[in-house]
Parts: C-alpha cells; structure tokens; sequence
C-alpha cells in the first residue's frame, strides 16, 4: 500500500489552522518594518548594504504574497488580500499572481505548457515554430544567470502582452487589477522619491527588477516534466538563508501535498514524513541552491522543450490533496 502523507499537528485537518498564525504575523510586521527603516534611512546606509538588504527584502515580501494567495495569516480572502496589495515589489500585481498560481496548482497539469500557468517547458511544436532568439531565452530561463538576469524582463513582457491580449478580446476585468496596482505604484514611487531621495527608477530597475530575479531562482529547478504528476515536483535541502528567503518553499513536495499548510509547519511536516515524501515525488531530491547556482550558472539544468509523452496532460493527483478554489 502506498503510504500517505503523516497526519502531524501542522496538517489542515486539526483546529490549529484556525488559531492566529502569529509567525507570519510577526513575519509580516518584520518585513513592513525593515521596509520602511531601509527606505528612509537609504542615503546613510553604505551602499554595499542598503541596495542587496532592500534586494532580499522584496524577495521575502514576494514569498509572503505568496502565502497570502494559499489563505494566511486569516481565513478572510479580503484581509489577506489588502496586506498583499501593496506594491513594494512594483512587477506583479497581487490579484493577477492570486489567480495564476492556484492554477498552477493543479498538480495534474504541471509543467503542461499553455495549461500550468507557472510552465517554463514549451512543446516540441512550439519550438518548431520559434527563431533561435526564442529558443535560447526559453534556455535561458533553465540557468542560474539567464533566470536572475534576463527572466524577470520576460515574466514583466509576458505580463504586459496578456494583459492586452485580454483586453483586446473584449477581456477587461484584466484593467481592474491595473486600475488598482498602478495608482498603488505610482503613489508609493513619488513619497520614496520625495522623502527618500530614491529615485523612481533606481527602485524599479536597480531594486525591485533584481528582487523579482532572486524570488524567481527558487523556480529555476522546482518542477520538472515526468509520466507521473507526483515525480514532477521538488524537495531542495537548502540551507537556512534560503529556507527563510522562500519560507519553507524548497520543500516543494510538501507545500503541493498540503499547498493550504502554514509555511512554519512544512519543515516539521517534511521531518515526521522526510522517506514518504521522497518516495513518493520519485526521488526528486536536490542538495540546495547553491549547489544548483554552481552546477547551472551557464548551463542549462535541463531542456525546455518536452517530448511528445510529456505533454499530455494525465488526470490524477497521486495521492496530493486537492486545492481549494479562491
């Protein structure tokens, strides 16, 4: 019989999901509060410091949106989404990320191009059709550099481009979320500028633009294509800095088996269950990040066109549990 995940005291089936989740509270007051001390004090910090403090920074604020789209620190959808609607990050409007990633979370469609909506594989088809410019930026996006360097451009122009080819098609529900996050953006770019001396541009490319490189490296290998939607996702032995960077995400495996769990519990979630989990995602086992950043600086860590048996999607879930819809 296959085992199943352990049921611990972190899991979402006890009562504990119900009380205050006061880490990520605290989580949230820590992040807010750093904010705003490196802002105001940007100018008379060395810059050696204050630029990658604010870099790390913003990844962590994207890694408590996050958290916020799978339901914490509340059980209120409007709580949760007022704390996520400040735009420190600049890139990536909450509402449009909401939506998106609990797509993503349906485990049987992972890595299917055009059907998981956080896919970095293209079908064989596709990269017939494709220029060798193309080809190379979807490579790219499978290294260490091309994916903190060039990916954060390419999820911004991807962005834009759905979001008119939306509104294009009659589609303007995508204009509320932008009617919201610009404004948002704009308010908060002209007090830094003003009170801080930050200019609008230095955040948005010298700050904000690195930050979404560093969030998205927790992706580079986080997924991969495999005949089972169980073997398709990632546990990643990282050291503490990234375990805290990404709050828990490297254990990958856990968070889709149980994506509504707190990302405080899933370390004890992993521990109690460390063989079961390993079985049961094929093995899927990487020794950390840096070991991905050495190994895959220039190369690719693998190729971004599936094959043919990759692509159909297969509708099962291996035993993960099912996603609430938000």
């Amino acid at each position: 019989m296959k085992q199943q995940p352990l049921a611990t005291p972190s899991t979402p089936s006890d009562n504990s999901r119900r009380d205050i989740e006061w880490p990520t509270w605290i989580l949230w007051a820590t992040i807010l509060t750093t904010w705003t001390c490196a802002v105001t004090w940007y100018s008379d910090i060395p810059g050696w410091l204050s630029t990658p403090l604010m870099v790390v920074l913003l990844a962590w604020y994207m890694s408590f949106q996050h958290e916020l789209t799978h339901g914490h620190p509340t059980a209120n959808n409007t709580v949760n989404r007022l704390l996520g609607l400040a735009p420190l990050a600049i890139w990536y409007p909450f509402d449009t990320y909401k939506v998106d990633h609990l797509k993503h979370h349906e485990d049987a469609y992972l890595t299917v191009p055009g059907v998981d909506t956080e896919s970095n594989y293209i079908t064989p088809e596709q990269a017939a059709g494709m220029g060798r410019l193309a080809l190379w930026l979807y490579a790219s996006q499978r290294t260490f550099l091309g994916r903190l360097l060039i990916g954060p451009a390419i999820v911004i122009v991807s962005l834009v481009t759905k979001t008119f080819r939306r509104v294009a098609s009659g589609d303007f529900a995508a204009l509320k979320v932008w009617a919201i996050h610009l404004p948002l953006v704009a308010l908060m770019l002209w007090a830094i500028e003003v009170h801080t001396g930050i200019s609008a541009w230095k955040y948005c490319f010298g700050i904000a633009y690195p930050a979404l490189g560093l969030a998205m490296l927790r992706s580079l290998y986080e997924h991969r294509p495999g005949p089972s939607p169980a073997h398709r996702t990632v546990i990643n032995h990282a050291g503490l800095f990234w375990r805290l960077l990404y709050l828990n995400n490297n254990y990958h495996a856990v968070h889709h088996a149980y994506p509504e769990m707190p990302w405080y519990c899933i370390p004890t979630a992993y521990a109690a269950d460390r063989e079961g989990y390993q079985l049961r995602n094929g093995g899927f086992v990487v020794p950390g990040y840096l070991w991905l950043i050495r190994r895959f600086t220039w190369s690719p860590v693998d190729s971004p066109v599936l094959s043919q048996t990759q692509t159909a999607p297969k509708r099962q879930r291996s035993g993960a549990r099912a996603v609430p819809k938000a």
